[in-house]
């Protein structure tokens, strides 16, 4: 999450952190770099956001417009991704919303597990905003195996990233992490921790090249 945010925020970009519950966001203290001092800076910048963020209901309210000036939505990875974004109607409604009308989409990891939400409540008779999309993400692979080995996780997962996606139509361009990140329309995945920086680089220049043609 934070080394994203950190290219956004060096771009200039205005950020609000919401979670669907409004509760506060669960970082993985246990991962956090305490040497680099740029991603603790902007940990302590965006501290207060982080602990009290917004609900995404309440930011949802009545609905966005084509002149709502979100340029894009971040949701970051880990396994957490995996709960309730896949599965709620008003991140459903602010992907389509952004499918519509041309803002970004930045994800990593198991983060792509949200663009199942597109499918969530979608108008009747439409298609998957996403189908046919590629994307890179955290490969199922590793969730069957690797992870339950060293007791990253504890057994089985009731479902997978790579396998839904695929199911609605999603190509996945990887099967192994090496920090690859793509970018297709606006859609920019990276495939785990990895690529982390990478993605917040590709994402900024993204995002600010997409203002450059707006203004």
């Amino acid at each position: 999450m934070l080394l994203p945010l950190l290219h956004l925020d060096a771009a200039g970009f205005e950020i609000d952190i919401a979670t669907i519950s409004g509760n506060p966001v669960k970082l993985e203290m246990w991962a956090f770099p305490q040497e680099d001092e740029a991603v603790k800076g902007i940990y302590e910048k965006y501290k207060e956001k982080i602990r009290n963020p917004l609900n995404l209901h309440d930011v949802w309210g009545k609905g966005f417009t084509k002149d709502t000036p979100y340029i894009g939505t971040f949701i970051p990875g880990g396994h957490g991704a995996m709960n309730d974004v896949p599965f709620s109607e008003t991140v459903g409604k602010i992907l389509r919303w952004g499918d519509e009308n041309q803002r970004f989409l930045i994800t990593l990891c198991h983060g792509p597990a949200g663009m199942l939400a597109a499918d969530i409540g979608k108008p009747k008779g439409s298609k998957f905003i996403y189908d046919g999309y590629e994307i890179v993400v955290f490969p199922d692979s590793l969730d069957t195996n690797a992870n339950v080995d060293i007791g990253y996780i504890p057994s089985k997962m009731p479902w997978y990233v790579g396998e839904r996606l695929r199911k609605l139509g999603i190509k996945l361009r990887n099967n192994s992490i090496t920090g690859e990140t793509h970018r297709d329309r606006y859609v920019i995945t990276g495939d785990s921790p990895l690529a982390s920086n990478n993605l917040g680089k590709l994402a900024a220049n993204a995002l600010l090249e997409d203002v450059a043609k707006r203004t």
